[in-house]
């Protein structure tokens, strides 16, 4: 399979999330497998999305005889935390609630996990098939409020494809 990646300059959000949305859709096509979507899913997102330090995904996991959390899948950017406990951090509340969590200064929130430094704002969206919840989407910024309402709704319309396209392991 050869693919090559459009150019986005995000100055028209709307326009270029649909366009996005429908690469994804492409890139997924006729592949079901959950970790082989999820890599290609971070890789788009992370060529194209503007001022962004790292994409990916945690996946919820079940540990005998311990509470569910949250483990790192594939992504593109810095080493990051490998386990995140439900409830915890950005990754953990969006997990916990099952609703998005767009942070525009991530050293306002509290117990806030830092994996990179450098990352200032976060927006995390999770991931439901039916009533299962898989995991999350997290994408980080070095930029201070660089995800707003029109980031959320392409995020979560991207994050949307991704479920419909990908079985769960």
């Amino acid at each position: 399979m050869e693919f090559t990646s459009k150019r986005y300059d995000f100055r028209n959000k709307d326009a270029d999330y649909a366009s996005l949305a429908d690469e994804l859709n492409g890139l997924l096509a006729g592949e079901q497998d959950l970790v082989a979507n999820a890599a290609n899913t971070a890789a788009l997102l992370f060529d194209a999305l503007p001022d962004i330090n790292w994409a990916g995904f945690y996946f919820l996991r079940a540990r005998e005889g311990l509470e569910s959390e949250l483990v790192v899948g594939p992504f593109q950017g810095k080493p990051a935390c490998v386990r995140i406990p439900l409830g915890k951090g950005v990754c953990g509340t969006a997990a916990a609630t099952r609703k998005t969590v767009v942070v525009r200064d991530v050293h306002q929130f509290p117990g806030h996990i830092a994996c990179d430094a450098a990352s200032q704002s976060e927006i995390v969206v999770p991931l439901v098939q039916g009533d299962v919840l898989l995991g999350v989407l997290d994408i980080d910024s070095p930029l201070l409020a660089r995800f707003d309402e029109a980031d959320r709704r392409g995020i979560e319309r991207l994050a949307a494809i991704f479920v419909a396209g990908s079985r769960s392991l």
